[in-house]
């Protein structure tokens, strides 16, 4: 009875609060509702206030040993359950000594990988996927278009509705993590194909989602991520290609292009700017470029043909020389 009321108070008022996205607070209540039926097989249904450090060490290790999780499903496990505990002792519904994640012994962090981007010939393939004679081919295509053209989320795209999309203004207006809203200009290339299928879709009202289905019904998250990979798969591209990769294409791009982290974090509505520090990486290539590029393959060309024949000091050791 406990486990219930204490998750069920944990995300419909505490999460709620914190104005947390109705995906992320589902996410938690199925970690915790997880967490609450390994506590009741495993140590006889004890109650959330009765459970230790201990048991979620044990907890942790069977999700690594048992479930195969990684490092990442780990320690978002830790980050859910110390939230848990600490809204519940901040509720008056548990003593801050009886707090299990109190102490909890640190777990190890996770290596952050380099995003994965497409190159600009999987870009333009993946563009060109959708059939321009059919309304739905011209919706994946402007899909597609305003993913890699604007860095938008998923989420973002999907909650998109026709009174946000100003074509004349040329911007978007999205509602972000947390409920943080941005506008967000287009290019011509991303408006052209927006309007494209503005006209083959017909009119709309402005509450009306902009994405719709052949059912006219909006496309849920899910439907963005299935159009996405279904034509990068049509397209033969054999990375795993979703919306977020293309958030990342379209990070990496800027940066390439010289565009100052700052502006980038605005565009992607990055909170903290260490977010987006990611994005300073390099490929194997730029390093290429950038060595290739060094002068110093000059100034050795120039050294070697003033002097062909004569040996640089370094090269022999003369007579009377020490070894140092």
């Amino acid at each position: 009875m406990k486990w219930g009321y204490w998750i069920a108070l944990y995300t419909r008022t505490h999460c709620t609060a914190r104005g947390l996205r109705p995906l992320t607070i589902a996410a938690y209540e199925a970690a915790l509702k997880q967490f609450r039926a390994y506590i009741e097989e495993h140590f006889g249904g004890k109650g959330p206030d009765e459970t230790h450090a201990s048991d979620i060490l044990q907890y942790l290790q069977h999700l690594r040993v048992v479930k195969g999780n990684g490092d990442s499903a780990i320690n978002r496990t830790v980050v859910i359950l110390k939230s848990f505990y600490r809204a519940i002792v901040a509720m008056d519904h548990l003593e801050p000594s009886s707090n299990p994640m109190v102490g909890f012994p640190s777990i190890r962090g996770v290596a952050r990988k380099l995003p994965t981007v497409l190159t600009g010939e999987e870009i333009v393939a993946l563009l060109e996927q959708p059939p321009p004679d059919t309304i739905l081919g011209i919706r994946d295509r402007a899909l597609i278009a305003l993913l890699y053209g604007t860095g938008i989320r998923a989420s973002e795209c999907s909650g998109l509705r026709q009174g946000n999309v100003d074509l004349k203004a040329m911007t978007i207006f999205v509602v972000g993590k947390g409920g943080h809203h941005r506008t967000i200009p287009l290019n011509e290339t991303t408006a052209a194909a927006l309007q494209t299928y503005a006209n083959v879709r017909g009119a709309a009202i402005p509450s009306a989602p902009f994405f719709v289905s052949r059912n006219r019904r909006a496309l849920s998250r899910g439907a963005v991520y299935e159009r996405v990979r279904s034509n990068a798969r049509r397209a033969r591209i054999s990375k795993v290609v979703s919306p977020h990769r293309l958030r990342h294409t379209f990070a990496t791009d800027l940066v390439r292009a010289g565009i100052g982290l700052v502006t980038i974090r605005d565009l992607l509505g990055h909170r903290l700017i260490t977010s987006t520090q990611i994005y300073l990486h390099v490929t194997a290539q730029d390093l290429r470029n950038a060595a290739d590029r060094h002068p110093i393959g000059k100034l050795l060309s120039k050294i070697e043909h003033l002097l062909p024949d004569a040996k640089l000091p370094f090269q022999h050791r003369a007579r009377g020389w020490g070894s140092g």
